[in-house]
């Protein structure tokens, strides 16, 4: 067990057999040891950020918009870019009463629109045209909810607005509105080329409360959409929502792929909201000011909830026989004050950032995209970047600088730790030569060393890009945005390099190897 309760085991994946001298040697004295025999491919959508137009919440995506220069931001324009995102999709309770033809044609024709859910108007400046080039320059794939009914709320129905529900026909336009190469409205409105959307999730969130669809009918809907869809365009990928209604019900999942598996490529759940185990929590409001050591080990404890909810879709997919993946498409932090506790600007996040990200990641032979963060906005504190508004720079949250570390510098197999000191939480991968270690120390107190060796394989040489600040308090602002910018070390001469990780860092290593 670590100083914190957690079985070591959740982070490490034990295998047997260690093959080289200095392997066996490094398992001897307790240190970390990869076994580099590829698991799976590391899915190119796994690191997503969501963008949903959050009205009088946070300004969100019309804060991203320059209307001085009619386009979008260029320092959000770079700080995406750096973030490194494979994927952003747009969506969530937005999608709900969404419209994507208002969103399309002559800009100042577009209607400004309520926002049902979180307050005030849209001006849909940023519609499919934007969106989509937006993300083909900071090198993301588009990903988009549909308007399915209105997930089932009777109210969008009948709005003031008119009729906001879409139907499946609505869907399937969209799909042949980017996708197809001869379609004459998207060339009248200056696309000439197929804008290319592949991922389209259907479905938001449709088993949260009581005014949306029941399960059955939500499975249904799923198969008509997806027929639909597929006829326009059978080559794109297709999300079907799979959580549950309540905690103690059964995930949907297992019904959905029973019925309309065929018709779906990736079964979607939500990962956000975690709530406070303990009833004396410091975790509400400003009390973990008083006690961030405390603070830190409740959110470990938080982490545990992502293992076991990836772990039961995980189940219920192999209990399937289906190949179908796993799509975290929201995910993030909340505690109250809701979506704006000031704890999630410091360093006291990160171990449960680093940790959720390296759970998904060990899950990647069926975890497909996970998301850790919402995306940008001037006020929550639940975004991976901040702008700064009206104007001025856009930086990343402490789970936007993980995220972007992490994403950075990855492989594109997943491998398997067989020994590791107690208190580390890691994810490996590798390219060809090189392995890559996503390394977080969970303690709060107390260092880590480790001498690196991997099986079959002699280290050549190597690197840690780290971000470790002292005072696990810091936090991140307008006046130091830079205040979780990562340091790059070179590793030591030898073939069993060794490396110190500081109380509560987060790390990558990089090690390059020749054969044995």
């Amino acid at each position: 067990m670590s100083s914190h309760g957690i079985d070591r085991r959740a982070f490490v994946r034990v295998l047997p057999a260690l093959g080289s001298a200095a392997a066996v040697q490094a398992a001897a004295a307790g240190n970390l040891v990869v076994d580099p025999a590829p698991l799976f491919d590391i899915s190119p959508w796994l690191y997503m950020q969501f963008m949903e137009p959050l009205g009088t919440t946070d300004s969100s995506v019309e804060a991203a918009w320059d209307y001085d220069k009619d386009d979008w931001r260029q320092d959000f324009v770079e700080a995406t870019r750096d973030l490194a995102p494979d994927v952003i999709r747009f969506g969530g309770l937005y999608s709900r009463h969404y419209k994507w033809r208002e969103g399309v044609g002559p800009a100042d024709k577009r209607p400004a629109i309520r926002n049902y859910f979180w307050g005030g108007k849209e001006t849909n400046r940023v519609g499919t045209h934007e969106f989509v080039d937006y993300c083909r320059r900071v090198g993301a794939q588009p990903l988009y909810c549909v308007n399915f009914l209105a997930d089932g709320e009777k109210r969008f129905h009948t709005t003031p607005e008119g009729d906001r529900t879409g139907d499946a026909r609505e869907a399937a336009d969209w799909v042949s509105y980017a996708n197809d190469p001869g379609h004459a409205e998207r060339k009248r409105n200056g696309a000439a080329e197929p804008l290319n959307i592949r991922l389209w999730q259907l479905g938001n969130e449709t088993s949260y409360g009581d005014m949306t669809f029941s399960r059955e009918q939500s499975i249904q809907h799923t198969i008509e959409f997806a027929r639909a869809m597929r006829q326009r365009d059978p080559s794109i990928q297709l999300i079907g929502w799979g959580d549950r209604r309540k905690k103690t019900d059964e995930l949907w999942a297992a019904e959905l792929l029973k019925q309309a598996g065929e018709h779906i490529d990736m079964v979607a759940i939500h990962l956000m909201g975690q709530s406070p185990k303990r009833p004396d929590t410091v975790l509400k409001g400003l009390r973990y000011q008083k006690e961030p050591e405390r603070a830190w080990e409740e959110l470990l404890e938080l982490s545990n909830n992502v293992e076991t909810r990836v772990k039961e879709l995980e189940d219920v997919i192999a209990a399937s026989g289906m190949k179908k993946g796993i799509a975290v498409t929201e995910g993030h932090l909340s505690l109250p004050p809701h979506n704006a506790n000031p704890i999630l600007a410091e360093w006291l996040t990160a171990a449960y950032h680093a940790r959720s990200l390296n759970i998904y990641q060990r899950h990647g032979a069926t975890v497909k995209i996970a998301t850790a963060a919402d995306f940008q906005g001037n006020r929550w504190t639940v975004n991976a970047l901040t702008l700064q508004t009206p104007r001025g720079l856009t930086y990343p949250m402490p789970v936007g600088s993980i995220a972007r570390l992490f994403k950075r510098h990855n492989g594109k197999q997943g491998v398997a730790v067989s020994s590791a000191p107690s208190g580390l939480d890691i994810a490996a991968s590798r390219t060809g030569s090189r392995v890559y270690l996503h390394v977080a120390n969970l303690n709060y107190r107390g260092s880590v060393e480790v001498s690196f060796a991997v099986k079959g394989s002699l280290i050549q040489g190597g690197r840690v890009i780290a971000i470790a600040p002292e005072d696990l308090r810091q936090y991140v602002g307008l006046d130091q945005p830079d205040a979780f910018k990562p340091v790059e070390t070179k590793l030591p001469a030898g073939s069993a390099p060794k490396w110190t990780f500081p109380a509560g860092s987060v790390s990558v290593v990089e090690l390059e190897l020749n054969a044995a």
